[in-house]
């Protein structure tokens, strides 16, 4: 049984059963770095305070570096015995640095070590996997300038509506994409990583010196070690990007439908079936989707946990970790795996030019084209929207219709004037409203 941070005032071993239900040294060994990190200056606020000389501060300072370096090595071994991270460390300190490590724990709860260490945790999360999302929408960019000649329909209610450039329709996935990193950075910028809480009412250190080693001062105590607002956050905008790159997933696995044929998925991103060898099945953009459910439990799981809860810190806060670190991690996949996707998807011209020939697509085009000989809106839809009925109930096309035919809808349509409309270049062209 490993060494606890705490046990004086226990008479009787803790049950087995306590034991293995309350331990979280199984997840929580993620925040290894960031525990042995925020041990590190804890180290110097403690020697400028007085409470460690000079020599037991440099002998911590070793440790603590060597079990860092162990941990970025990959050599750092967590012990299943110790009941958390926390404990694990400080157990392997007081082998490396004898009974200087006795002192570690002066003027620190692990209610407040928690706390810091996630939201160390959390910023480089944080910065890493806005990396993740910058390197995809970059791929995004990239398969719009390759493909920068491209118009597809755009749809609206998953029918045909307007044409619209292939690098508008990706660069719409951009901006949310870039509006999921300015969510993060709001988040980063308001994690405030502080020390000095103790259990729940502050240390008996001056403000001062955490403020000298920039990780205090804190406002209120209480608060600091219970709140989990920024776990809430995070997993919300994890939540949002989970649900972004699930609506773009969709519309990869419709596009690659032999019923629209818009894309070709790469090879080497496809899964076949056992059964059925035609099959090149979009497995990845299928688990993105469904991850998407898993993500927004995640959120549900953290606010269910923090309802009611008084304060200041209480155990079901434990609970908040794996959620967090699987929607971490099921994000940076997620982004990784879908970059690699798109830079190598292929687009099918060919099948997209077909789709393009539907009339319907040019319908608004007609009622802006009699907008502008100053018929009022109104009457310039309902105009075309009777042409469309009848060429779809006749199997006519307009553009075959001669001019006497189609001045019944509209006196105002000159045919060699409308056949012109019914090109998706003239219609994008025409979309002025927004930058390009």
């Amino acid at each position: 049984m490993a060494k606890k941070l705490w046990g004086g005032r226990f008479g009787k071993p803790t049950d087995p059963l306590v034991e293995e239900f309350t331990k979280s040294i199984q997840y929580d060994y993620k925040l290894a770095l960031y525990d042995a990190m925020g041990s590190m200056v804890h180290v110097k606020i403690l020697k400028e305070a007085g409470y460690l000389t000079v020599g037991e501060a440099s002998r911590l300072t070793k440790g603590l570096e060597a079990i860092c370096r162990d941990i970025r090595q990959g050599a750092f071994a967590p012990d299943a015995a110790s009941e958390d991270i926390h404990t694990d460390i400080q157990n392997k300190l007081e082998k490396k640095a004898g009974s200087a490590a006795l002192k570690l724990h002066t003027a620190r709860s692990r209610n407040d070590q928690v706390a810091f260490s996630t939201k160390l945790y959390c910023q480089f999360a944080i910065l890493e996997l806005k990396g993740d999302i910058s390197k995809l929408t970059a791929a995004l960019s990239g398969a719009g300038k390759k493909n920068s000649g491209v118009i597809i329909p755009g749809f609206t209610h998953m029918q045909h509506a307007q044409p619209v450039k292939l690098s508008v329709y990706l660069g719409a996935y951009v901006e949310m994409l870039n509006r999921d990193a300015s969510r993060l950075d709001y988040i980063v910028k308001n994690l405030n990583i502080a020390m000095g809480a103790g259990a729940v009412s502050g240390t008996p250190i001056d403000a001062g010196i955490y403020k000298k080693f920039r990780v205090g001062p804190i406002s209120n105590p209480p608060d600091t070690v219970s709140d989990r607002d920024f776990v809430i956050e995070i997993l919300s905008a994890l939540s949002l990007v989970g649900m972004h790159l699930s609506r773009l997933s969709e519309d990869l696995i419709i596009w690659s439908t032999k019923e629209f044929g818009f894309i070709d998925i790469d090879d080497s991103f496809s899964t076949g079936s056992s059964l059925m060898p035609q099959k090149k099945n979009p497995d990845v953009l299928e688990l993105i989707r469904g991850y998407t459910g898993r993500l927004y439990g995640n959120l549900v799981s953290a606010l269910t946990m923090m309802k009611g809860l008084p304060l200041a810190y209480n155990r079901d806060m434990q609970l908040d970790k794996e959620p967090l670190f699987d929607s971490f991690e099921i994000v940076s996949a997620e982004l990784k795996v879908l970059e690699g996707l798109i830079k190598t998807l292929k687009f099918n011209r060919a099948k997209i030019e077909e789709h393009l020939k539907d009339e319907s697509l040019y319908a608004t085009d007609l009622v802006y084209y009699l907008v502008d000989k100053n018929v009022p809106f109104k009457e310039a839809h309902a105009a075309v929207g009777r042409l469309v009925k009848y060429s779809a109930d006749n199997a006519i096309d307009i553009k075959e219709m001669p001019e006497n035919f189609l001045k019944r809808f509209s006196g105002k349509f000159v045919r060699r004037e409308v056949i012109k409309l019914f090109d998706p270049v003239v219609s994008v062209k025409s979309k002025r409203s927004f930058r390009r």
